[in-house]
C-alpha cells in the first residue's frame, strides 16, 4: 500500500515538474526585455492573451525594462529632426500677390519633448503608427509630423508668400521664415512638439522674371558706376578750382615783382649771362628813342 502511495506521489511530482517546465517555456517564449537606445524614450506596454493590454512605464535610453510577460516598447526619438517641405513643382508652386508663380522650400527643425507625460501624450494622441524597438523608431515621429505639423506648416508658408509681390519675396525671406515659425510654435505650444526653427529659402522665379531681375541689376550697377565717376570728376574740378583760387590770391603785383627780382639775382651770379635793363612805360612797353646821327644834328 505504501509503495502505491509513493508511486502516486512520484507521478504527481513529475507531472508538476513537467507543468512547471511547460509554463516556464511558454513564459520564456512570450516574454521580452524591451530595450531603448540612447537618444530615445521608450513607451513600454504589456499585452494580454485575455483582457486588455496596459501601459507600464516610460524609460529613457540607453536602458532596458527587464524581461516581462508580453512586454513591448515604442521608442520615440527625442533628438532634433529636420524635414523639408518643397513647393518646387508647377502643381505646388505658389502665386505671389502680383500673380507670379514662385517655387521655394520650407525647412523645419523640431524635436519631441522628452518628459514622461509628453511621451505618453505623443504616442496616444499624435501618432497612428506603433513601431517596436526592433524596427525603425523614427517612423513613429515621421507619422506624427505628417498627421499634425506638415499641413499647418505648408499652409502658413503659402499664406505668407502670397502676401507679397514677386520681387519683394527675396528681400523679405527672413521675415517670412520668422512669421511662419511664430505661427507653428503657437499651434504646437500645448503639444509634445518642440519647434526649434523654421527657415524659408531656395526661392526660384520663372525664367522671364529672373532675366528681368538680372538685367535690372546690370543696369543699376552701370548707373551706380556712372554716378561714382561723375562724383570723382566733380571732386577733381572742385580741387582744381580751389588751387586756382589760391594761386590767384597770391599772384599780386608785389609778389610778382618780388619773384622777378629773385630771378634776376639768380641770373647775375651766372657766369654766362648778360643782363640788359631797358626802361619801360606804365604798361610795360619799352621806351624806344631814335639815335641822333651827325646829319640829324645839322
Amino acid at each position: 500500500m505504501s509503495d502505491r502511495r509513493l508511486s502516486i506521489s512520484a507521478n504527481v511530482i513529475a507531472a508538476a515538474l513537467v507543468a512547471l517546465v511547460i509554463v516556464f517555456i511558454v513564459w520564456l517564449l512570450n516574454s521580452t526585455n524591451p530595450t531603448t537606445p540612447a537618444g530615445y524614450v521608450g513607451y513600454v506596454t504589456q499585452g494580454a492573451w485575455l483582457g486588455k493590454a496596459r501601459f507600464l512605464d516610460t524609460q529613457v535610453g540607453p536602458t532596458s525594462f527587464g524581461r516581462t510577460w508580453l512586454a513591448d516598447v515604442v521608442n520615440v526619438s527625442v533628438t532634433p529632426f529636420t524635414y523639408d517641405e518643397p513647393f518646387d513643382a508647377d502643381s505646388t508652386a505658389v502665386l505671389s500677390k502680383d500673380r507670379v508663380r514662385i517655387k521655394f522650400a520650407v525647412h523645419i527643425i523640431f524635436k519631441v519633448k522628452s518628459d514622461s507625460e509628453q511621451i505618453k501624450d505623443f504616442v496616444n494622441k499624435y501618432t497612428t503608427l506603433r513601431v517596436s524597438g526592433r524596427e525603425d523608431p523614427n517612423a513613429t515621429v515621421k507619422t506624427a509630423y505628417d498627421n499634425f505639423v506638415k499641413e499647418p506648416l505648408r499652409t502658413a508658408a503659402r499664406n505668407e508668400v502670397q502676401k507679397l509681390e514677386a520681387l519683394q519675396i527675396a528681400d523679405n525671406i527672413v521675415e517670412i521664415g520668422h512669421s511662419v515659425e511664430k505661427q507653428i510654435k503657437a499651434i504646437c505650444a500645448d503639444t509634445p512638439f518642440d519647434i526649434m526653427q523654421v527657415v524659408v529659402g531656395n526661392i526660384q522665379y520663372p525664367d522671364a522674371v529672373a532675366n528681368a531681375v538680372a538685367n535690372k541689376m546690370a543696369a543699376t550697377q552701370k548707373l551706380e558706376q556712372a554716378e561714382i565717376d561723375a562724383k570723382q570728376r566733380i571732386t577733381e574740378a572742385e580741387g582744381i578750382a580751389k588751387a586756382m583760387a589760391l594761386v590767384q590770391q597770391k599772384l599780386t603785383g608785389l609778389y610778382i615783382q618780388h619773384e622777378a627780382i629773385e630771378a634776376q639775382k639768380a641770373l647775375v651770379n651766372s657766369p654766362n649771362h648778360t643782363t640788359i635793363y631797358i626802361p619801360v612805360g606804365p604798361m610795360g612797353v619799352p621806351f624806344v628813342q631814335p639815335t641822333e646821327t651827325p646829319a640829324t644834328k645839322q
